[in-house]
């Protein structure tokens, strides 16, 4: 026996699968499903009587009308909220078949969502439509059950906090990435303060600018955060913003500055004093509660994870521990709250073949806990980053 897939649309069935069911011989009646419907399976075999291949034929058209029947569910059934099943509903979609080839970009302009909404609306039909109990794969983390195709779509719809560097955000791909940890390193002075105080500004940017539009936790450990500074910054991201508003005319723009205020920036950055490595370690670990509280934070910043470790612990076992176990809890944040981490360390010296190298501080173990790792140097007067082991590219 022989059985030719007509096409490859999995899932795609007409009610003429039913007339195969009733039908006394399979043979002619699974032929007049294939002619009526080039979605259904074509038999081309002598044989159909056999008893055990009409079973299996059976179940397999079975499956093939269920999962039309799933198809062709009412948006209004799926477990969407209400404002988004009134812009699908609005834009002309009815049924979860006709989402299930649209991409999260091309949703999100065609009914006015967000990129985030879209690719959660796409995730939640494919799941209701889609998928049985023999899913592919499943987050530690959170136990959800997901596809490497919507990890995938993730990373695409990704966004990014900008730096208001081009250099480093060309590098970067756009900017610092959310769901990702981040690690700045350098020597003293270099800008890594300098770096996560602007970084806290930014994360606040209305979306019509290319924001993210969110608030910044600031965990500070080394007593650096300077409050007039971050006035400064502000004030004059607030300036840019009004310039960009002024030349490109847009009609979100105006509005989308009055909520962007010196006092809202200040009042949206959260600033938490951590002066030994039990403060610091507590505070993160509580974390996870104040973020469910604040669900609008996108930026997590410690600035100075190396200073408490290095200070009050000897035991170099136990601060090993310590850390790896920091750094899964700032993964963990990062993924379950949709949130980029960025975490400052110090440069610290080592000697090989008698040549003394400046390198990350806190070994080799912790080179690999951040998902991204900026090494920052001055060379001629001149800022130079590079991205862990990469070229360097001169910050301008």
């Amino acid at each position: 026996m022989r059985v030719e897939r007509i096409t490859e649309e999995a899932g795609q069935v007409s009610q003429n699968v039913f007339e195969f069911l009733r039908a006394p011989e399979p043979e002619a009646s699974c032929s007049q499903a294939a002619d009526a419907s080039p979605s259904v399976f074509r038999l081309t075999s002598q044989g159909a009587a056999d008893a055990g291949v009409r079973a299996r034929l059976a179940l397999g058209a079975r499956e093939c009308a269920r999962r039309w029947f799933e198809m062709q569910r009412d948006l209004v059934s799926l477990p969407l909220s209400p404002a988004v099943r009134v812009k699908l509903a609005s834009a002309g979609f009815q049924t979860a078949e006709e989402l299930l080839e649209v991409k999260p970009s091309e949703l999100s302009k065609e009914v006015g969502i967000s990129k985030e909404e879209a690719l959660e609306t796409l995730q939640i039909i494919r799941r209701e439509c889609l998928t049985n109990k023999t899913s592919y794969s499943v987050t530690a983390e959170s136990g959800r059950k997901c596809t490497a195709l919507e990890l995938l779509e993730q990373e695409h719809t990704q966004n990014f906090i900008i730096t208001f560097c081009s250099a480093l955000d060309n590098i970067l791909g756009g900017g610092i990435p959310l769901t990702k940890t981040t690690e700045i390193c350098g020597a003293p002075g270099v800008g890594k303060t300098q770096l996560c105080m602007q970084l806290a500004i930014d994360v606040q940017i209305p979306e019509c600018f290319g924001g993210v539009e969110g608030e910044a936790v600031f965990i500070d450990t080394e007593g650096s955060f300077m409050v007039d500074r971050v006035v400064d910054l502000a004030t004059a991201c607030i300036q840019h913003l009004q310039l960009i508003a002024g030349t490109h005319m847009e009609e979100e723009h105006p509005k989308a500055l009055q909520d962007f205020t010196l006092e809202n920036i200040l009042s949206h950055i959260y600033y938490f004093r951590c002066r030994d490595y039990t403060e610091l370690l507590a505070q993160v670990y509580l974390l996870s509660d104040f973020l469910s509280e604040h669900s609008k934070v996108r930026l997590v910043i410690v600035d100075g994870i190396a200073f408490p470790f290095r200070h009050d612990l000897d035991d170099l076992s136990l601060r090993t521990r310590l850390l790896n176990g920091l750094a899964q809890q700032m993964i963990s944040l990062a993924n379950n709250h949709r949130l980029a981490v960025i975490l400052t360390n110090q440069m610290t010296t080592k000697f090989d073949r008698n040549q003394a190298l400046l390198v990350p501080a806190l070994g080799e173990s912790w080179g690999h806990a951040a998902t991204i790792r900026l090494i920052f140097h001055w060379d001629q007067k001149q800022r130079w980053h590079f991205p862990g082991e990469g070229i360097g590219n001169p910050l301008q």
